[in-house]
């Protein structure tokens, strides 16, 4: 089975009937193979040259437009980044969708996408089962709606980690509330595995409001800052927010780990070194590269690192943004289709089963694409329970 793609997987649903309406930038020069390490080219802080030991297993460049390689016990990992237009009131943009794929429209045309989306861009309505999504939204804000009758409008440095668990419908659509001026969406979606056990589980979402979400800055020596957020695993001082109770990460032992970071040009920080054994991903998201453990490496780029091993980082010439998934791997069977993530092709057969005779509990909202009014403010509303940024 080929590698898995969120627009191979909501296409998927439309066979089963189930979607009813129905992540882009410069590809990276990089040699095929680049040879053995350099040394660093800056001076590592304690350590010596004839200590050091480069970190680096593997770098590649990623890939220009949708999912970038992740490992286990990471499915897929994808970075939107739309420079909307200005909006049309009702959640849409305010500009002609001549010329692209409504319906499935990946072209990136104007620097946006329509995505699945008919009049309002994202993800429509469409199910999951056996894992977990969480989404990391930078800019910009994403409606979610679910066939649990929860709601949520989030962004602007908020986190979202749904468990799908036994089966849910979804929708994340992205509503464009300024009518007087553009409308920038900036989010990573990761997509983390849950082990056989745990694969049936009663569906659970959590939000992180950006103002819980621990975050770090770091000096260099020069004065340049690193600025860390700690969505999943601890870091130095950093403790953060508890995942959904089923979730692989919720067991320390896992030492599952989401962190991003932003860096000043030229700023200089260490990676600490984790446990051994675990996987361990740097991805080069923003700028014009870096050096990390001594090795060179160029714009939006994957680096695969020895986990029990620092890694220190120096930035470009210009201002950088990072990602790291980390985890111990579930190390056990996956047979995927479309939007769902099970051990064997009997469970994929029973997940397309389920989903054609329970809908998953079916879908509440009066549309497959819904939005939450043209108030900006964020929140999540379970049942009777309502919540807001704390």
């Amino acid at each position: 089975m080929k590698e898995l793609n969120r627009r191979d997987a909501l296409k998927a649903v439309a066979a089963i009937g189930a979607f009813a309406s129905g992540g882009c930038m410069d590809t990276v020069k990089a040699e095929s193979n680049p040879g053995p390490p350099s040394e660093p080219s800056t001076p590592l802080p304690l350590q010596t040259k004839e200590a050091f030991v480069n970190p680096v297993q593997k770098v590649e460049a990623l890939p220009p437009q949708g999912p970038w390689p992740t490992r286990d016990p990471f499915l897929f990992c994808v970075h939107h980044n739309d420079h909307y237009p200005a909006g049309n009131g009702s959640g849409g943009p305010k500009a002609s969708l001549g010329g692209r794929n409504i319906g499935s429209d990946f072209s990136h045309k104007d620097n946006w996408s329509m995505y699945h989306g008919q009049k309002i861009a994202g993800f429509p309505r469409h199910p999951h089962r056996g894992f977990e999504t969480i989404t990391v939204v930078k800019r910009g804000l994403i409606d979610h709606s679910d066939s649990l009758g929860a709601a949520a409008r989030y962004g602007d440095g908020d986190v979202q980690w749904l468990t799908a668990g036994d089966g849910i419908n979804h929708a994340e659509m992205f509503p464009l509330l300024k009518a007087d001026g553009p409308n920038p969406t900036d989010f990573y979606q990761i997509w983390i595995n849950l082990p056989a056990a745990k694969k049936r589980v009663p569906p659970y979402f959590s939000m992180f409001w950006d103002l819980r979400i621990p975050k770090e800055s770091h000096g260099d020596v020069t004065g340049k800052k690193t600025e860390v957020t700690v969505i999943a695993g601890p870091l130095g001082e950093a403790k953060p927010l508890a995942p959904p109770p089923d979730s692989w990460a919720s067991q320390a032992e896992n030492h599952v780990a989401v962190w991003t970071f932003e860096m000043e040009p030229g700023a200089q920080w260490t990676l600490p070194a984790g446990e051994p054994g675990l996987n361990r991903t740097l991805y080069l998201v923003k700028g014009t590269g870096a050096t990390v453990g001594g090795t060179i490496c160029g714009e939006r780029t994957l680096v695969e690192l020895q986990s029990d091993l620092s890694a220190t980082i120096v930035n470009g010439e210009s201002p950088g943004e990072f990602l790291v998934l980390q985890g111990k791997a579930i190390n056990e069977p996956i047979a995927r289709r479309g939007p769902f993530v099970m051990n064997s092709w009997d469970e994929i057969r029973e997940a397309y089963s389920d989903y054609q005779r329970t809908q998953f509990g079916g879908w509440p909202w009066k549309s497959v694409e819904p939005v939450h009014g043209m108030d900006p403010g964020r929140f999540a509303r379970r049942g009777q329970d309502t919540e807001v940024p704390t």
